[in-house]
C-alpha cells in the first residue's frame, strides 16, 4: 500500500508556502495544471450535483476546500427541492425496471461497478484525501472497501432467500418470501464519503432496490465522482441511470428525504443529534430507518495485557483519520497497576507520529476536516482542563496551513466527567484508571453511545464475560484488537444512541427487504387454524 502512496504522491504537490487567503481564493485547485488528475474523474470547475439519468442541478453553488491548506478545489451546483422531486419520480420508475431483473443479474452489474472502481482506485482515493483530509493510504483503502463490498454483494445475490417452514395443516406449504423495499435513501457523512455509500448501495442494489444518495456537502466532489463511475456502468448495461440517483444538497434535501413516504428506507450516517431528528421524522410517517450515529468507544487494558499489542492499537484507534472515525477510541481504561507505564509508552509513541500533508507517503496523520472542527477540538481540551484533566501531550493547534491540531492525551479525569461522556470528533484520548473488572465493564457501558469496544487481556474467562450478557453493550465487541477497523463480512453498527442500525455483512441485507410469510394450499381441503370448523 505504501507503494501506491509513493507512486501517486508525485501527482499531488505540497501546498504553496506562505500563500495569503486572497491568493488562495484566486484560483481553484482543479484549474492548476498540477491538479489536472482531477479531470480523470470527470470533474470540472463547476460540477452538476444532481443525477437521475441526466446531470443537472438548480440549487446553490457550493465550493469545497482542501483541509490540508484550506484552498478551494472546485464547486458543485446542488439540487433544490424541484430537482429532488423530479429525481424521486425517476428513481421510482427506474426501480420498476431494476426489480424485474433476476438477483444474480443484478449482482453482475454490481460486479462491474466494483471493477470500475478498481480502475479508478488511486485517483479516487486521492480525491478522498484531497477533499476529506485523510491520508492517501486511507483514501485508497476506503475505495477498496466499496470494491470489497461489491464482491461480497455479488455472492450474496445468489444466496438471498427465506426458509420453507413446516406447516401444521396437511396439503399446505409455508414459506418466507423476501422482496425489495423499493427506494432506499442514503445520507452519508464527510468522514467516509465513499465507503458508507458503498456498504449501503451495493447491498441495496442486489436486493432489488433503487438508491438516492445525498452525501455531505463538504465532500460533494467525491459524491459526483463516484456517481459518474456508477452511471457509466448502468449506461453500458442499458439500464436507467436513476437506479443510482444523486442529489447534492443541504438540510432541506435531507429533511425532504426523511419526510417523504416514497422513501421506503432511509439510511442515515451522522451525528446523534441530527440522527434523532431524522428518526422522529421517519417514524412519524411509520417509515423505515437505518441509523449509524455517534460512538464514544473505549479500550480496556487489564494488568495481564500484552503491551506490545496495546500501544500500537491505542495509537491507531485514537489518532487514525485524526480522530474522525465513529469507531475512534476516545476512552482508554488502564488498570491502576500499569497506568503510568502505558501512559509513558503511549506519549512516546504519539511523539513519533508523522504529521503532514495527507498525500505525502511518510504522513500518518493529517488535518481535521474543517475550521469548525478545530474550534471544537480546542473547546474540548479547555473543558477537560476545567474538569480536572491534565494534558500529557498535544492540546494545541499546529502552526501551518490547514486544519492541523496535535494528537492529544488527557489523564486525571473521573470516568463520569461530562467531557469524557461527550463525543468530540477529534484526536483526544481520555486515559482513566480502574481497579476491578466489574466496575470498568460498567464504565464502558455507562455512556449513551454503544458502537465499538475492546479489551486487552489473556484471561479466557474474562474474555467470555466481556462477550456475554453482562459484558460490553456495544454492537462491536473486540478482544486484543482496537475499536476501529471493522470487516465488511460482519454486520456494522451499534446500540443505544448509536442508532441500532446494521450495515454491510452478515444478515444486514434483511434491512433492505420486506418479508412476507406465505401459505399455499395445494390440497382440495380447507383446514382452518386452531381446529375451527364452519358447518
Amino acid at each position: 500500500m505504501l507503494g501506491l502512496r509513493r507512486a501517486f504522491a508525485a501527482l499531488l504537490p505540497l501546498p504553496r508556502a506562505g500563500s495569503s487567503p486572497a491568493a488562495a481564493m484566486s484560483t481553484l485547485l482543479i484549474s492548476q495544471e498540477r491538479y489536472g488528475w482531477l479531470r480523470e474523474l470527470g470533474l470540472q470547475e463547476e460540477n452538476p450535483g444532481v443525477y437521475n439519468g441526466h446531470w443537472g442541478g438548480r440549487g446553490q453553488v457550493v465550493t469545497t476546500y482542501c483541509p490540508a491548506n484550506n484552498e478551494p478545489i472546485a464547486s458543485v451546483r446542488q439540487g433544490n427541492l424541484e430537482d429532488y422531486e423530479e429525481t424521486v419520480k425517476k428513481a421510482k420508475e427506474a426501480w420498476k425496471v431494476w426489480a424485474d431483473i433476476p438477483a444474480p443479474k443484478r449482482g453482475e452489474v454490481v460486479r462491474q461497478i466494483g471493477d470500475a472502481l478498481r480502475q479508478k482506485i488511486k485517483v479516487l482515493g486521492s480525491l478522498v484525501s484531497l477533499e476529506m483530509g485523510k491520508i492517501f493510504v486511507e483514501g485508497v483503502g476506503e475505495v477498496q472497501e466499496y470494491v470489497d463490498v461489491c464482491d461480497y454483494a455479488v455472492g450474496l445475490s445468489r444466496m438471498i432467500g427465506g426458509p420453507i417452514l413446516p406447516s401444521e395443516r396437511p396439503g399446505h406449504a409455508l414459506i418466507e418470501q423476501w422482496n425489495p423495499v423499493g427506494l432506499v435513501g442514503i445520507i452519508t457523512a464527510f468522514n467516509f464519503p465513499v465507503a458508507v455509500y458503498g456498504w449501503n448501495s451495493a447491498i441495496a442494489m442486489i436486493c432489488g432496490n433503487a438508491c438516492l444518495w445525498k452525501g455531505a456537502p463538504t465532500t460533494s466532489l467525491v459524491s459526483v465522482a463516484v456517481t459518474k463511475i456508477i452511471a457509466k456502468v448502468l449506461e453500458d448495461n442499458k439500464l436507467p441511470g436513476a437506479i443510482c440517483s444523486l442529489v447534492c444538497g443541504g438540510a432541506d434535501i435531507g429533511t425532504a428525504m426523511a419526510k417523504d413516504e416514497r422513501m421506503d428506507l432511509l439510511s442515515f450516517t451522522g451525528s446523534t443529534k441530527v440522527g434523532k431528528q431524522v428518526a422522529l421524522m421517519v417514524q412519524e410517517r411509520f417509515g423505515r430507518s437505518l441509523l449509524e450515529l455517534g460512538g464514544n468507544n473505549a479500550i480496556i487494558v487489564f494488568e495481564d495485557a500484552d503491551l506490545n499489542l496495546v500501544i500500537p492499537s491505542a495509537l491507531f484507534a485514537a489518532v487514525g483519520t485524526a480522530g474522525q472515525r465513529c469507531t475512534t477510541a476516545r476512552r482508554l481504561f488502564l488498570h491502576e497497576s500499569i497506568h503510568d507505564e502505558v501512559v509513558a509508552k503511549l506519549a512516546k509513541a504519539y511523539a513519533q507520529v508523522r504529521i503532514g500533508d495527507p498525500w505525502d507517503s511518510d504522513t500518518l496523520y493529517g488535518p481535521l476536516h474543517t475550521k469548525e472542527a478545530v474550534k471544537m477540538f480546542l473547546n474540548a481540551v479547555e473543558q477537560a482542563k476545567q474538569q480536572g484533566g491534565s494534558v500529557v501531550c498535544g492540546g494545541k493547534v499546529i502552526n501551518r496551513p490547514g486544519n492541523y491540531v496535535e494528537p492529544t492525551i488527557v489523564t486525571g479525569l473521573p470516568h463520569n466527567a461530562p467531557i469524557v461522556h461527550t463525543e468530540t470528533f477529534a484526536p483526544i484520548l481520555y486515559v482513566l484508571k480502574f481497579k476491578e473488572e466489574e466496575e470498568v465493564f460498567a464504565w464502558n457501558n455507562e455512556v449513551k453511545q454503544g458502537l465499538s469496544s475492546s479489551i486487552f487481556t489473556k484471561d479466557l474467562g474474562r474474555i467470555f464475560r466481556w462477550l456475554g450478557p453482562k459484558g460490553s453493550d456495544c454492537g462491536i465487541v473486540n478482544v486484543n484488537i482496537p475499536t476501529s477497523g471493522a470487516e465488511i463480512g460482519g454486520a456494522f453498527g451499534g446500540e443505544k444512541h448509536t442508532g441500532g442500525g446494521r450495515e454491510s455483512g452478515s444478515d444486514s441485507w434483511k434491512l433492505y427487504m420486506r418479508r412476507s410469510t406465505c401459505t399455499i394450499n395445494y390440497s382440495k381441503d380447507l383446514p382452518l387454524a386452531q381446529g375451527i370448523k364452519f358447518q
